[in-house]
C-alpha cells in the first residue's frame, strides 16, 4: 500500500468574484522512502499542492492519506498536532527566528512540542553538526550565510523526526555552487533518516536527483 495516497484533490481561492482553481481533481501516489520532484511554471500552484499535503492549507474537495492518517478527515487541532510530530517544511526562504541562535531556531519545534530542554538540545546540537554547522551554534541569523541559514533550516525542519519532509524550492534563494552544496545535503538527510520527501523545484539539477519527475500543470501531475 503507497505511503501517500492522494485523491481528487482540489484547491480554488477567492479573486474578485470569482475563484482561482489551483489543483484540480489531482492524484498523486508515492511509496515509503520516495524523493520525488514537482516542477512546473512558476504560479502553477507548487507551493498551494505542499500546503495541502502538509496540512497548512485545507483542501476543498478529496482526500489525503499520508500512512493510516486520513489527513482531510482530521479536526483542525489534530491537523496542527499531526503535522508538528510527522512533517518537516524547508522553505525558499529560511524563516529563522532573527533574535534567536542557531541552536535556539534549531530546537524551537520541540521547545513549541514543551520537550524536555535537555533531550531536544542534543537532538539539536546532533543535527546541527550533521549540516555541518557545529561551531556555529550560538551564532545569529544576521551572522550567517544563505547557506547557511538554510542548513539551520533543514535541521529544524528535521528536529522533531518527521517522516514526510516538504520542501518548497529549499535552494531557489541560493547562488550554484551553494545550491548545490545542500541538494547533496537534502538527499543525504533524505536517506539517513528514512524520509519520505516532496520537493518543490526550478533547479533542474535537483530534480534529476529524485527517484521521479512530476509535472504541476492545469492543476494536475503528470509524469515529466
Amino acid at each position: 500500500m503507497p505511503f501517500i495516497t492522494v485523491s481528487a484533490l482540489s484547491k480554488s481561492y477567492p479573486v474578485g468574484n470569482t475563484h482561482l482553481t489551483v489543483l484540480r481533481g489531482l492524484e498523486l501516489s508515492l511509496e515509503r522512502g520516495e524523493m520525488v520532484a514537482i516542477v512546473g511554471a512558476s504560479g502553477v500552484g507548487k507551493s498551494t499542492l505542499l500546503h495541502v499535503l502538509g496540512g497548512l492549507d485545507a483542501a476543498d474537495e478529496g482526500a489525503i492519506r499520508i500512512g493510516d492518517t486520513e489527513l482531510t478527515a482530521l479536526e483542525d487541532a489534530a491537523v496542527v498536532a499531526y503535522r508538528n510530530q510527522n512533517v518537516g517544511f524547508v522553505f525558499q526562504f529560511h524563516h529563522l527566528l532573527p533574535e534567536f541562535t542557531a541552536l535556539e531556531n534549531a530546537e524551537m519545534p520541540m521547545r513549541i512540542a514543551r520537550r524536555a530542554a535537555g533531550p531536544r538540545r542534543a537532538r539539536a546540537v546532533d543535527l546541527l553538526t550533521r549540516v555541518g554547522l557545529a561551531e556555529r551554534l550560538d551564532h545569529r541569523p544576521g551572522m550567517m550565510s544563505g547557506g547557511e541559514q538554510q542548513r539551520v533550516a533543514i535541521a529544524r525542519a528535521l528536529v522533531m523526526e518527521p517522516t514526510l519532509l516538504l520542501a518548497d524550492e529549499p535552494t531557489g534563494d541560493l547562488d550554484e555552487h551553494t545550491a548545490e552544496t545542500l541538494h547533496e545535503l537534502l538527499r543525504e538527510m533524505h536517506r539517513e533518516r528514512g524520509l519520505t520527501s516532496i520537493i518543490a523545484t526550478h533547479n533542474p539539477r535537483l530534480a534529476a536527483a529524485c527517484d521521479r519527475i512530476l509535472t504541476l500543470e492545469d492543476g494536475r501531475l503528470r509524469a515529466a
